[in-house]
C-alpha cells in the first residue's frame, strides 16, 4: 500500500513525534536518525532533509515535547479563579506525581543538553518560560493582595527546582521514596513561598 502524501508540517510532526518515542525507548545517545526512519518505514535522507543532523532532530523533538504542556500550563495559569488556585492547580498537574510531561524524557534531556549546545538552548528556554509563567501569577497574587511574596522570579526558581529535584528521585529511583511525600512537599513548598498555611490552598 502506497504511503499517503503528507505536507511539510504533518511530515515534521510524524518525524517529531518518532523520534520522540525513539528517545524514550532508547535515550538521546543511542537513538540514531536511522532509528527514527526505520520506525516509519521512510528513508534517513528524508529525515536529514527535515532536520540536517541529529542534534537538530533531538532539539526540535524536544521543544515539540514542551509545547503541549506549555500551553496545559498557561491554561490552568490563565484561569478565572485566584492566583493561589490557579498556582496550587500548576504545581500538582506539573509535579512528578502529576500529568505533565514525561519525566524520563526530561531527565534524558537535561543529562544531553550537558554536551549539546544545540539541545541546551532549547532546554533553557524552555525553563524560561516555566518560570516565567509562574513568576506572573505570583505577581498577580502580590498585587491583588492574597499573599505576601517579595520575590516572585525567585520563589518559581525555588518551586521548579524542587519539583525538578523530586521528578528525578521518583523517576531514576523507584521505590526511593511515596509519591504522595512528594505530593506533600510540592504543595507544603508552595505555601511557604506565599507566606500561607498549607490549608489555605484549598480554601
Amino acid at each position: 500500500m502506497a504511503r499517503v502524501r503528507l505536507s511539510v508540517a504533518e511530515r515534521r510532526e510524524e518525524l517529531l513525534r518518532a523520534a520522540i518515542g525513539q528517545i524514550e525507548a532508547r535515550g538521546v545517545a543511542a537513538v540514531r536518525i536511522a532509528d527514527v526512519a526505520s520506525a516509519l518505514g521512510v528513508s534517513n535522507a528524508l529525515v536529514l532533509y527535515h532536520f540536517s543532523t541529529k542534534e537538530k532532530l533531538v532539539a526540535a523533538a524536544f521543544a515539540h515535547a514542551a509545547e503541549g504542556d506549555l500551553v496545559r500550563l498557561r491554561k490552568l495559569l490563565g484561569r478565572r479563579t485566584t492566583a493561589v488556585r490557579r498556582l496550587r492547580a500548576a504545581v500538582r498537574w506539573y509535579a512528578p506525581t502529576g500529568q505533565a510531561k514525561g519525566w524520563r524524557l526530561w531527565i534524558e534531556g537535561w543529562a544531553a543538553a550537558l554536551r549539546e549546545p544545540v539541545l541546551r538552548d532549547v532546554t533553557r528556554d524552555l525553563d524560561r518560560q516555566w518560570k516565567a509563567a509562574l513568576t506572573e501569577v505570583i505577581a498577580e497574587g502580590v498585587a491583588a493582595g492574597e499573599f505576601r511574596c517579595p520575590d516572585p522570579a525567585a520563589s518559581a526558581l525555588r518551586l521548579t527546582a524542587l519539583l525538578d529535584g523530586l521528578a528525578v528521585q521518583l523517576t531514576s529511583y523507584p521505590g526511593a521514596m511515596p509519591r504522595t511525600r512528594a505530593t506533600d512537599w510540592a504543595e507544603e513548598a508552595l505555601a511557604r513561598e506565599l507566606g500561607l498555611e498549607r490549608e489555605a490552598l484549598t480554601a
